[in-house]
């Protein structure tokens, strides 16, 4: 029951309503049997810094952020994480005692998590990550931490310089990304191709049989790539495991309690569902 002790966090974010964020939250407040309550707010571009200054005077216990306002939050927060700052960008805001803000990033941490899940070790991997936008940048930095080999393949050249640079790996031009995948152990999907539509980001030439593929798209959960990947005998991970992990990791940051992922996971899904 909401009551007047009851905190509330949330996600900001345009357009927002379609968020998972609220299932998966408060999910695990509620399985946690913590007196907190996860919302969504809708909050244009351009509005990121009211936001968090509300945030501020609300008191509110942290927000998540999404587009179009990641870049923005990492300006507006009074302190970074090490991966926040490498990125430039924050997905997740949390309100010290003092009243200061902390701007951290969980995607990449969240991802990592996912593919260890389901059992895949990255380190000394070679992975193609496809794309070069704020996820896959995310991605590109959690993986060469990790340890993992990684080639950037992206149609802007620029932008997938970037994101090897944060992922201390290389490039290769996107029309040459089918030869690059067949040299991979690992083949990551951040681009939102196969989302809306039946393409196939990488045809299935660039699939065999011991690769791991990752897609982060997780609506559907079956996408066309990881349909073509196990039908090529690869092995495959959904992008809902990211989401599902990274909202585990905010969860941690503002209760210092584990996140019960199991629960979140079979609430998205059931929503997913719907």
């Amino acid at each position: 029951m909401i009551s007047g002790a009851t905190a509330v966090a949330g996600v900001i974010g345009d357009p927002v309503r379609h968020s998972l964020s609220p299932i998966l939250h408060n999910t695990a407040y509620t399985a946690l049997g913590i007196d907190l309550v996860y919302v969504a707010f809708p909050v244009p571009d351009g509005a990121t810094a009211a936001a968090l200054e509300a945030a501020r005077a609300l008191q509110l216990v942290g927000l998540s952020v999404t587009m179009p306002h990641k870049t923005a939050a990492a300006a507006g927060c009074d302190e970074l994480t090490p991966e926040a700052a490498a990125l430039e960008s924050v997905n997740t805001v949390t309100r010290r005692a003092d009243g200061t803000l902390s701007g951290a990033s969980t995607d990449g941490a969240g991802f990592l998590a996912s593919v260890r899940e389901a059992g895949h070790d990255l380190a000394g991997r070679a992975v193609l990550l496809l794309g070069a936008g704020g996820a896959a940048r995310a991605v590109a930095h959690a993986l060469g931490h990790a340890g993992a080999h990684v080639t950037v393949a992206a149609r802007r050249a620029d932008a997938a310089d970037r994101a090897a640079r944060l992922g201390r790996g290389s490039t290769v031009a996107w029309d040459d990304r089918v030869e690059a995948a067949v040299r991979s152990d690992v083949v990551v999907n951040a681009t939102p191709v196969g989302m809306s539509n039946a393409a196939l980001v990488l045809p299935e030439a660039g699939l065999r049989p011991g690769q791991v593929v990752v897609d982060l798209v997780y609506h559907p959960l079956d996408t066309p790539l990881l349909c073509a990947a196990r039908e090529r005998g690869a092995a495959t991970v959904d992008g809902l495991g990211m989401l599902v992990h990274q909202a585990g990791l905010q969860v941690r940051a503002w209760t210092g309690r584990d996140a019960p992922t199991d629960a979140m996971r079979a609430a998205a899904e059931a929503a997913l569902a719907d």
